[in-house]
C-alpha cells in the first residue's frame, strides 16, 4: 500500500524490489492511485514482469482522489467496493502499509490479507490500530526504514536497484527531443516553501548553455507559470518540456544531470541513477535526500526542518546562490564527462 505521491511510491520501490529478489516466486500487487500508475506499469500493460512492468504482477487502483472529493457519493463507494473484491480475489496472504496514514490501513485491512504490516509511528498514528506487526525503524532515509518494514517477517533487506517500467511509446517521443549533452531542471515543489526561485533557475540555464548544455525545463502543463518564468529568466535559452510520468521517465534516462528541489522528478533520477543536485530547504536530506545515485546536496545549516505548508521559500532555502549550484553541476558533469 502505497497510493502516492511520485517521491514516496519511488522511496517503496527499492524495498519491494528488494522483496522480489528475496522471493522471486511470489505475487506481488500494489495498490496505487491512477495517476500514478506509470510508475508501475506502461500503458495499457496487462501482463506481469515483463520491462513494461517489471516490479509487480498486479496493479490495483484506489481512486483516492475522487474519493476524498465525493466522500459520501454512490460512486465512491461502489468504488470501494470494487477495489475490495479486486483484491480479495488475489487472496494475498500479507498487506504491508508504506504510507502509514488511516487511509492506506483501511485499504490493507479491505485486501483481507491475514498479515497486516506496517511502521510502528505512522504519519497518522491511529493507522497503527489496524496492523497486526507493527514495525519499528531505526534507519533516519525512508528508503532503508520502507525496507526494515517489507522485512519485518524475516527477511532482511537492503535497497535495491529499481527498475522503472519501458514505456515504447514514450520512449519514441524522448528520441526526438534534442537529448544530447542535456540537463533537465525541475523547478517546481510540493509545496512554495521548497521551491527555490525561478530566476535563479533562468540564471543557471543561461551559464549551463554557455558551457554548451542544452536545458530543458519541466512544466507541467503547457501554460505552466513556474516554468515560464525560468524559461524567460534564461532569456529564451531553456526549453520547456511537458511530460507526463511514462515521458519523464524516458526523458530522465537521457539526461546528463537533473537539478531538482525535493520534489518527484529529483527522487525518479536517483532511482535511474543519473547525477542530480539537489536543492533543500525545510525538508531533511537525511530523511528524503537522493538515495542511490551520485549527488550533491545543497542545504544551508540554517535550514530546519519543517513540512507546514508555506507559499513562500523558505529562508534557509533562500541563501543557497546560483554560483553554489552552478558549481555543483559543474563538478558532477565533469565528474561524469
Amino acid at each position: 500500500m502505497r497510493t502516492g505521491a511520485m517521491g514516496d511510491i519511488l522511496h517503496g520501490m527499492p524495498a519491494i524490489t528488494a522483496l522480489r529478489h528475496a522471493l522471486p516466486d511470489a505475487h506481488i500487487g500494489w495498490v496505487v492511485e491512477p495517476h500514478w500508475s506509470p510508475l508501475l506499469q506502461a500503458s495499457g500493460t496487462s501482463f506481469p514482469r515483463t520491462p513494461q512492468m517489471p516490479l509487480v504482477d498486479r496493479v490495483h487502483f484506489a481512486e483516492t482522489r475522487s474519493w476524498s472529493k465525493r466522500p459520501l457519493s454512490f460512486r465512491t463507494l461502489q468504488s470501494i467496493l470494487d477495489l475490495r473484491a479486486e483484491l480479495r480475489a488475489e487472496h494475498y496472504d500479507i498487506a504491508i502499509d508504506l504510507q502509514g496514514s488511516i487511509r492506506s490501513a483501511i485499504l490493507a485491512k479491505l485486501s483481507g490479507a491475514k498479515q497486516i504490516l506496517g511502521p510502528a509511528a505512522p504519519r497518522e498514528k491511529q493507522a497503527a490500530w489496524l496492523y497486526r506487526t507493527k514495525v519499528a525503524t531505526h534507519s533516519e532515509h525512508v528508503i532503508p526504514q520502507a525496507c526494515e518494514i517489507a522485512g519485518a517477517l524475516g527477511i532482511p533487506l537492503a535497497p535495491a536497484t529499481v527498475s522503472l517500467p519501458l514505456d515504447k511509446d514514450a520512449e519514441i517521443w524522448a528520441a526526438s527531443l534534442p537529448c544530447e549533452n542535456s540537463i533537465f531542471l525541475a523547478p517546481s515543489a510540493g509545496w512554495g516553501a521548497k521551491q527555490w526561485p525561478a530566476d535563479r533557475y533562468g540564471e543557471l540555464a543561461r551559464r549551463l548553455a554557455a558551457n554548451g548544455y542544452s536545458v530543458l525545463v519541466n512544466a507541467v502543463h503547457p501554460q505552466d507559470p513556474l516554468a515560464k518564468a525560468v524559461v524567460r529568466a534564461s532569456d529564451g535559452i531553456a526549453t520547456p518540456v511537458v511530460a507526463g510520468i511514462a515521458q519523464l521517465i524516458a526523458l530522465t534516462r537521457r539526461m546528463k544531470l537533473v537539478v531538482a528541489g525535493d520534489t518527484g522528478p529529483l527522487h525518479m533520477a536517483a532511482a535511474l541513477q543519473v547525477p542530480v543536485v539537489a536543492i533543500f530547504g525545510p525538508t531533511d536530506p537525511a530523511r528524503n535526500g537522493p538515495y542511490n545515485t551520485t549527488s550533491r546536496v545543497l542545504r544551508d545549516p540554517s535550514s530546519v526542518r519543517d513540512h507546514r505548508r508555506h507559499a513562500a521559500p523558505e529562508a534557509g532555502l533562500l541563501r543557497i546562490t546560483v554560483d553554489q549550484v552552478y558549481a555543483a553541476a559543474l563538478e558532477l558533469l565533469e565528474t561524469h564527462a
